[in-house]
């Protein structure tokens, strides 16, 4: 009898097991976030994640309660701020912006990679599509996509480019350029996009492939020339400036796409909520005139599971293109 009964309460706790993890689970969500969270950018201040990350940032501190503190890691193309990320503690209080460079680029570009972007990062949400347009310093003496090749042909070797860490998608467009007309040219890397613009306006560096927002101000105001942008499409937040497509450079067609993203192994209710109070902020006609305005495509994300199925599908797609353009282990 004693037997039988023990049998019993052991089937009994095996049964309410279950559903005590569900019921944690769900206490872990509904505590979320219970301090301040980690909101952590890959990049120096300036360039289009750290606009998304203030934005976001002040939006969720609005709706859950407690402080999103945006912090600046820049480095190595987002690799320094990415394997930190992967080692925090999996609870959801230390986020991040993440591109298309942290998440898809990098597996191929690096021979060594810090992070397994498939097993140690989470993604929650897509945000937007991110536009490129190809800036020269006005004092440069190039009008057109067929006169920068020209330049860069007559000097060989001479001219260079600036990015914001190798691997990035500043880089990739500008390997793309160098494949597609067969140029020698030089690579300047920074730790940041703002960083970069600043020595092509001051002339140290006569080009670079800038993500549309850091860019539009300094093209407006004069103080950079753009050749094209990245997309097929015009970016409506500068229609005047033709696709590369159309300018010199047949077919060209690309954007990079930023996430918030966590660590993985994250709770998938904390990661639901988070989505969907994401989801939440994109859908605001208000946010969304913003990002259009600052030349970025507002994108309504997918789940969270759906997200990760994306990403693998990402680095198989841009695999290619990388090791195409001969960057590939190049890291």
């Amino acid at each position: 009898m004693r037997s039988t009964m023990a049998a019993l309460a052991i089937c009994a706790l095996l049964l309410a097991a279950p559903e005590r993890a569900a019921a944690q689970a769900q206490d872990s969500a509904r505590d979320y976030p219970n301090r301040p969270v980690s909101f952590i950018v890959p990049f120096a201040p300036g360039g289009v994640t750290g606009l998304f990350a203030r934005l976001l940032g002040q939006k969720l501190e609005q709706r859950l309660g407690k402080p999103f503190v945006v912090e600046h890691r820049p480095g190595g193309g987002g690799v320094t701020a990415a394997a930190g990320v992967a080692r925090a503690a999996p609870d959801g209080h230390t986020i991040m912006m993440a591109s298309s460079t942290i998440l898809a680029f990098n597996a191929t570009v690096r021979k060594n990679l810090a992070y397994d972007p498939r097993k140690d990062l989470t993604p929650i949400a897509l945000l937007a599509r991110v536009p490129f347009v190809l800036v020269v310093n006005p004092a440069l003496p190039v009008q057109s996509v067929a006169d920068l090749v020209k330049l860069a042909k007559e000097k060989p070797g001479q001219l260079s480019f600036a990015t914001p860490g190798p691997g990035t998608f500043h880089h990739l467009n500008a390997e793309m350029f160098k494949s597609m007309f067969g140029l020698d040219l030089v690579h300047v890397p920074y730790k940041g996009t703002a960083p970069a613009l600043q020595d092509i306006v001051a002339g140290h560096v006569p080009f670079m492939f800038s993500d549309v927002p850091p860019a539009k101000a300094l093209i407006e105001s004069g103080k950079l020339r753009a050749l094209g942008v990245t997309t097929a499409q015009r970016v409506v937040a500068m229609p005047s400036v033709a696709p590369l497509a159309e300018a010199g450079m047949p077919g060209h067609d690309t954007a990079s796409w930023h996430t918030i993203t966590t660590t993985g192994g994250v709770p998938k209710d904390i990661v639901d909520k988070l989505a969907s109070e994401i989801r939440a902020i994109m859908s605001d006609p208000e946010v969304q005139a913003l990002l259009i305005n600052d030349g970025t495509i507002p994108q309504v994300s997918p789940s969270p599971e759906e997200m990760k199925r994306f990403v693998d599908s990402e680095i198989v797609r841009w695999g290619a293109v990388i090791t195409k353009a001969g960057i590939a282990g190049s890291q």
